[in-house]
């Protein structure tokens, strides 16, 4: 329908993986705003899980959608890492990867690109095989439920990890900070929140279709994080927005948070 602006269980039917990737992680052949944003969450992501300390044994991703670039530097920090996404098709996207399957999204360029951020392009082939091998689950998720993950049991994690997910899934602001205190939740203590939002959003595109966008500022983002028992130890704001043709955002923002001993 033109004009429909699609959210919550839409999701199930309604989203394309495929075009989703097509749109916003292109990379170099791709548009410029996406390739930045792309380029700005590799850069942190490898400083917050190479010379930033945040590891451990357990690392789990909430709303991985289709993507694994936002792995390929936690998996030289964990043991361990869990995916999660609402949809079955996200899911099976992130499976074909896993499995090297036909049609298989081809991430590539992002894992060169964050091969030379830690100082060894040759070392992409070996990147993707221990990426493979320390993914060991993928889960259903439901950050609007006050236990995303269930009825999956999982230990307490040492990073719960969230990049675009929480904005598109959270229809207001009280039920972003109820989101943010389900996923801390997750964690053991003094475990690390990690989480990027857009800003400002009201939707974003993928192909024709137009999907709900929660409009977060930076304040918003940090306090939620702050009320749910975690001291920011980083907020990186970036003024870049997605192309107009995809997303209404204003600037997004990348957090590091540590979970105190009573949240």
């Amino acid at each position: 329908m033109e004009g429909k602006l699609y959210a919550g269980e839409d999701y199930k039917k309604e989203f394309d993986p495929q075009d989703y990737l097509k749109t916003y992680y292109a990379f170099d052949s791709g548009t410029v705003a996406e390739n930045e944003i792309l380029k700005f969450n590799l850069k942190n992501l490898f400083q917050t899980f190479s010379s930033g300390g945040v590891g451990g044994d357990i690392l789990i991703d909430i709303g991985s959608g289709p993507t694994i670039y936002q792995l390929l530097s936690a998996c030289e920090a964990f043991r361990e890492i869990i995916v999660s996404d609402y949809t079955e098709q996200n899911l099976w996207e992130l499976e074909k990867w896993l499995k090297k399957e036909p049609g298989a999204y081809d991430w590539s360029p992002a894992v060169q690109y964050v091969c030379e951020l830690e100082g060894d392009r040759s070392r992409c082939q070996e990147k993707e095989s221990r990426l493979r091998r320390t993914v060991t689950q993928l889960l259903k998720c439901d950050v609007t439920q006050p236990h995303p993950l269930a009825p999956a049991q999982v230990p307490p994690a040492d990073c719960v990890l969230t990049l675009l997910a929480l904005e598109s899934a959270c229809p207001d602001a009280d039920a972003y900070r109820a989101a943010i205190r389900g996923l801390v939740s997750l964690l053991k203590p003094g475990g690390h929140l990690v989480t990027m939002a857009a800003l400002r959003s009201k939707h974003y595109m993928v192909g024709a279709k137009k999907f709900f966008g929660l409009p977060l500022e930076k304040e918003t983002v940090e306090k939620a994080v702050q009320e749910a028992g975690c001291q920011v130890l980083r907020c990186e704001y970036c003024p870049i927005s997605y192309s107009e043709v995809h997303s209404t955002n204003e600037g997004i923002c990348f957090v590091v948070a540590r979970k105190g001993p009573r949240a």
